[in-house]
């Protein structure tokens, strides 16, 4: 048997421009099946991975604050007359918290996206003791691409949950650690 001869195929996930960015990791290379980044410039570019950057860290703080109800909730209330401990966890509080509360909500967000609380997305801040600022933009954009699939399926199981309650056998959320509900 002769050897066959290999051809070189060409793709989106091998030909773009911005396949030695940060964020390229093996084995899958520069991944981007839908082609969203084919004949964009570097400005446009630049935005996408600011985007995915404000949605890693945004849901960094979602699956915190998905799975810290579960085992602790602040004094106080949300809305005159309804305590914070009185709104259930997950999709179930989505009825339960009241228009006030979704008007604070709303507002804090606003402003938080405004004005930019969650960080200076140009600079960042090298933590001390770190000389390798590539290894920590590429450790936060791989453990924002994580928590945006960790908080889809915590909303995925919850709101399976909601639907059918103990479809899986299971009535909490974290069942790996029973002592946390006695």
């Amino acid at each position: 048997f002769a050897p066959s001869k290999q051809s070189i195929r060409s793709s989106a996930l091998n030909d773009s421009p911005y396949e030695n960015e940060i964020g390229v990791v093996a084995p899958t290379g520069f991944f981007d099946p839908l082609g969203l980044s084919t004949n964009i410039d570097a400005e446009t570019f630049e935005a996408y991975r600011a985007s995915e950057l404000k949605h890693g860290r945004v849901c960094m703080l979602a699956v915190i604050g998905y799975i810290v109800p579960e085992v602790f909730r602040f004094p106080g209330e949300i809305a005159p007359g309804v305590a914070f401990a009185d709104i259930p966890n997950g999709v179930a509080a989505i009825e339960a918290v009241p228009s006030l509360g979704w008007l604070q909500m709303f507002f804090l967000i606003g402003a938080t996206d405004y004005y930019g609380f969650l960080g200076d997305f140009d600079i960042g801040k090298k933590p001390v003791g770190k000389p390798d600022l590539e290894e920590l933009q590429l450790n936060e954009l791989q453990n924002g691409r994580l928590a945006m699939l960790a908080f889809l399926e915590l909303l995925r199981h919850d709101s399976q949950n909601f639907v059918s309650p103990g479809f899986d056998g299971y009535d909490n959320l974290i069942t790996g650690l029973p002592f946390l509900y006695e």
